[in-house]
């Protein structure tokens, strides 16, 4: 830090990169050594006292230490997804439950945006940093091109339910991990049962992977339809690039414009029928 002037600078750095809380009050000198005690003057001998019994602790669907732990923190968020109602009721308890080590390290849950009535529900993959200060998903650079990239095709936040995968911010940005994906995946699977989308649009590889059960990468993903198993029957689902990438990479924004250009003929092909 050259001045106190970059200070401000700095500490909106390290917010950004996810060191947005304090561990202490007072700074820790890692460098010092307690003194020694002389050698003519040994520790005293420590007392034993009786070994206390071992502490069992409950099941805590934070812990997710062990395989087997890890199995009841994703059986615990089915059944605690499935017997959300409607919407309401599961943004109610997504904020409750506390299987995810991601709601202690964001600022709030970021559930969805949009119509939830619409034909088209859109799934990224995890909130940002401007998501995660707003409480809305693709809110961003990032989101505002695919708002733009929705209006090409005549569509916009009323028309369109946008979610992600995970509802909170990974600290810095970082991908999610799968066992953040698998945590998080009972409760937007019961999203998409609530919604009742016509169509789904995976925005990412992440989203199209987790939703799809597939492992090949976004590029032999989009451009043509997966089904997506519905409750009565599938829903067809259109994995595109991550409006993000086509940041990075504007020359694929070509490929682009010809699976939104896909996804609008699907549309008016079923609200005809």
């Amino acid at each position: 830090m050259k001045s106190p002037d970059d200070a401000p600078a700095l500490l909106a750095w390290y917010v950004e990169a996810g060191a947005d809380e304090a561990i202490g009050e007072v700074p820790v000198n890692r460098y010092h050594k307690p003194p020694r005690l002389p050698e003519s003057q040994p520790a005293a001998p420590q007392s034993r006292s009786p070994a206390a019994p071992p502490h069992k602790p409950k099941f805590s669907a934070a812990a997710g230490a062990s395989l087997s732990t890890a199995e009841g923190v994703e059986q615990s968020a089915r059944e605690i997804a499935a017997g959300a109602g409607d919407l309401e009721a599961l943004r109610s308890a997504l904020s409750n439950f506390d299987g995810c080590a991601l709601r202690d390290t964001a600022t709030t849950l970021v559930f969805a945006d949009g119509n939830p009535h619409a034909d088209v529900m859109i799934i990224g993959e995890a909130p940002g940093a401007d998501e995660d200060r707003q409480g809305r998903p693709f809110v961003g650079l990032a989101g505002q091109l695919l708002d733009r990239m929705l209006g090409a095709i005549d569509l916009d936040r009323s028309s369109v339910y946008i979610s992600n995968i995970l509802p909170w911010r990974p600290p810095g940005n970082r991908k999610p991990t799968p066992n953040e994906v698998t945590i998080c995946l009972p409760f937007l699977r019961r999203h998409i049962q609530l919604s009742d989308p016509k169509i789904l649009v995976l925005v990412g590889g992440t989203s199209a992977q987790a939703l799809l059960g597939v492992t090949q990468g976004i590029t032999r993903l989009r451009g043509r339809w997966h089904d997506y198993p519905g409750d009565a029957k599938p829903i067809p689902a259109m994995p595109i690039f991550h409006s993000a990438y086509l940041l990075r990479k504007p020359g694929m924004k070509r490929e682009a414009w010809r699976d939104l250009r896909e996804i609008r003929h699907k549309l008016d092909t079923l609200t005809s029928q």
